[in-house]
This record gives structure tokens, C-alpha cells and sequence, in this order.
């Protein structure tokens, strides 16, 4: 079978004597019209006034759109939501986009385009957020949790919020979408900092939203933020619609989130001793950093002691200076997560993450890494697919396999 590497795909032979099994996400029929579902979701919207009902002439439009770690189809979506505002009477130069980068690198206009297709490119005014630009930044209070709700100040100066995104499961947020394209999406570096701190908590896992502290306090800050109206999409592997949910922050949010369960919630009879598992390519594997949702998810799938091998090609490296500076100052996990409880850092809780997962089992890892690093991060690197299963596969062909062909996406579970 082939499995996607990158923007490659990958020839994957096991030998006839290993028992294994795909895990994939569950079928569901993308829209055969999804535009026309699109508009019938932002024209009848859940808990929430249509959009037509919202907005008024005069008034400036923030729509909060994802960068380019995340796929949610705005190309599709925006196009339909900006002309149904110009017909509403709202102008053009009252419209106006920012990329919900949260902590991550800024985008290019090359690829702001690609984003978001080109007649928005060509129409509509596009900015990204800086996390660290504090002359762009405002800050508007506190939560409960005692996070300071630092947040882009054009942003919160707009009259009106619309926040776009895809659903799918993270690993301790329990969700992506809704909320989060406020917070973190266009926060400050100190408010995703403190936000992420609460990551060290029981229910800070994947799939859960009710007592998981990082939820409530993203769902708390956006709040104060304000937000008139999200439209979430879930996507397949090959990028088409399979829902689309515009309303409420809250209930348009929990059933994308809904939906997203069923299609990449995979309930496992038992553990395997090996997992294959890919990220679905590019931009899923863009680095380190974003791999370890694949990581996370395929991990849930080992048996403990168990072996993984792990395509990610990280052509733009690791992704994050904090998190390899972090990973390689502290061997020792105990000593990692006091130093986080100590002084909470961004990255520095991507190190603590990777690192309680590498204690499950072994990693090979195949990419673009230097080996050297790789190695000292705590992967086995590897040249190619075939070196991996030699490794794991010499005089044990019987062991039992899953390979998990978009790792980012499915999320196992075993009893």
C-alpha cells in the first residue's frame, strides 16, 4: 500500500507472515454540493441569529481564518460568506481577515493566498498575528483560571468577530475549532503561555471537553473577547466537507466536535506490538512540532514496550526553538515536568509531551532531520521505510501491526 510522506507517497510492504490491520477513519459522504451546504449553514445557523440578522452597513468585519498547519477549506467558505456580507451592503474595505497564528511563524502573502483562494486575496485585507507584538496587543481582563486575556487589537476593535476553522481532536484541548481561533488563534504569547500550563492536568486530553481545564479557560477568555458568529468545518483526508456547523460559539462548536468523534474516534480491541503510522503528509508532517499529533495518536495504539515507526518528513525542521532547547536541557522526564510546573514555557510543554510519550515505546523516526538531533531529541532515526521494518521486523515477522495511515486525524483507543 501506499502512504503519504510529505508531498510523496511511500510503498509499504509487510511480509505475509505479519498479522495487520489499516486503521482508518469511518466512511461518511462528503457534501456532494458543499457550497450550497455552506450557505444554508451560515443562513441557519445553530442558537444563533442568521448572519444577515447580525451584521449591519457600516459596521467592520474580523473574520478569524486558519494558518497553514491547519486545513479547514476557507478557500471554499470565505468566498461564499464575503459576498453574502457585500450583498448585506457591507463594504469591501470593512472586511478584513487575520490569520489565527497563535504562537507559530507568520504567513507569506504567497501563502495567504493559497489559503484562502484568490478572489479573497484579491478583495479583502489580510493580516497575521504577532503573539509577541505587544503594540498590537490589548488586554481586556482575566479568567477565573488567572489568565491574562491579552488579544490582537484589531481583533477586539472590529464591531463584529467571525471565527472559521476545522474540528478535529487535540491532544489537550480535547478539540480544535471554535474557540480556539481566538485563543490561542490570536492571543499573546503570555495568555497561550498560561493557558498551556494547565495542559499538566488529568482531564487536558484529547476528546474531552466537559472538567478539561485548557477548554474552559480557552472557552472562558473568547468569551470575554466576543464572538458573533463560527463556522467550523470537518474535513476528510482528502480535504472535502463532511459537515459544516455555523452559530454558536459554544453548540455550532460541540457538534463539529461531535461529528469529528464519529468519523476519527477509532475504539481498538486490544493494543498492537507495532504501529506504522504517517502523518498524512504534508502539511501535517511540516515539522517536529506538528508531528507529534500523529505521535500522540499513534501511541494510543501501542502496546507498552511496543515499536513505532514514524513518517514525518519535517521539511521546515523542528518547529520550535524552546521545545528542542527544553527537550535536550532535560533527559530526565520527572525533571522536566517539575522545571514546567516551576516556570511554565511554550515549547518547553511540547518537549514534556513528546517525552512522556517516548516512554511507551520505541520510536524510529523517518524525516528530514538531522539524525544526530533526532537522536538526542530520543528518536531512532532512520534513512528510509524499508531500514524501519528491517529493525523492528527481523526474526519477529509475526508481530502484530497497525498502520495508522493518517495519524494526525484518527485517534485510537484501546480498552
Amino acid at each position: 500500500m501506499l502512504i503519504k510522506y510529505g508531498d510523496t507517497k511511500l510503498e509499504l510492504n509487510l511480509s505475509s507472515r505479519t498479522p495487520w490491520k489499516l486503521i482508518e477513519p469511518s466512511l461518511y459522504e462528503p457534501y456532494e454540493n458543499p457550497e450550497k451546504a455552506v450557505l444554508m449553514a451560515i443562513r441557519n445557523p445553530l442558537n444563533s441569529l442568521p448572519l444577515q440578522q447580525i451584521v449591519r452597513p457600516g459596521e467592520t468585519i474580523c473574520l478569524i481564518v486558519n494558518d497553514s498547519t491547519r486545513i479547514a477549506r476557507s478557500d471554499l467558505f470565505l468566498p461564499i460568506i464575503v459576498k453574502e456580507l457585500l450583498d448585506m451592503g457591507i463594504r469591501k474595505k470593512d472586511i478584513f481577515i487575520v490569520f489565527a497564528t497563535g504562537s507559530h511563524r507568520p504567513l507569506g502573502k504567497t501563502e495567504m493566498a493559497e489559503l484562502v483562494g484568490d478572489y479573497i486575496a484579491n478583495n479583502v485585507a489580510m493580516y497575521n498575528h504577532d503573539s509577541k507584538d505587544s503594540s498590537a496587543l490589548l488586554n481586556i481582563g482575566e479568567t477565573s483560571f488567572g489568565t491574562p486575556v491579552i488579544v490582537n487589537k484589531k481583533v477586539v476593535e472590529a464591531d463584529r468577530r467571525i471565527l472559521t476553522g476545522s474540528v478535529v481532536h487535540h491532544f489537550f484541548a480535547g478539540f480544535g475549532g471554535g474557540r480556539k481561533a481566538l485563543v490561542p488563534g490570536v492571543a499573546g504569547w503570555e495568555t497561550i503561555q498560561k493557558n498551556h500550563s494547565l495542559m499538566l492536568h488529568d482531564k487536558a486530553r484529547s476528546g474531552i471537553l466537559d472538567g478539561n481545564p485548557v477548554h474552559e479557560d480557552l472557552l472562558e477568555a473568547a468569551s470575554m473577547v466576543g464572538c458573533d458568529l463560527i463556522i467550523n468545518t470537518v474535513l476528510n483526508e482528502y480535504k472535502e466537507i463532511l459537515g459544516v456547523f455555523a452559530g454558536n460559539m459554544v453548540i455550532a462548536h460541540r457538534a463539529a466536535c461531535a461529528l469529528a468523534d464519529r468519523v476519527y474516534g477509532v475504539k481498538l480491541e486490544k493494543p498492537a506490538d507495532v504501529v506504522i503510522a504517517s502523518c498524512g503528509g504534508h502539511p501535517k508532517d511540516i515539522n517536529l512540532y506538528q508531528a507529534h499529533k500523529t505521535l500522540d495518536n499513534a501511541m494510543a495504539a501501542l502496546k507498552i514496550g511496543g515499536e513505532l515507526i514514524l513518517l514525518a518528513k519535517c521539511q521546515e525542521g523542528i518547529g520550535s526553538e524552546n521545545y528542542e532547547k527544553w527537550a535536550l536541557r532535560y533527559q530526565n522526564l520527572d525533571a522536566l515536568e517539575n522545571a514546567l510546573k516551576k516556570d511554565f514555557v511554550l515549547g518547553g510543554h511540547k518537549a514534556y509531551a513528546i517525552a512522556k510519550l517516548l516512554q511507551r515505546g520505541k520510536v524510529h523516526l523517518l524525516s528530514d532531520l538531522d539524525p544526530k538531533i533526532a537522536g538526542m531529541l530520543g528518536f531512532n532515526p532512520i534513512a528510509s521505510l524499508e531500514e524501519g521494518l528491517n529493525i523492528v521486523y527481523e526474526n519477529r515477522k509475526e508481530l502484530f501491526t497497525y498502520v495508522l495511515s493518517q495519524g494526525s486525524l484518527v485517534v485510537p483507543s484501546c480498552p
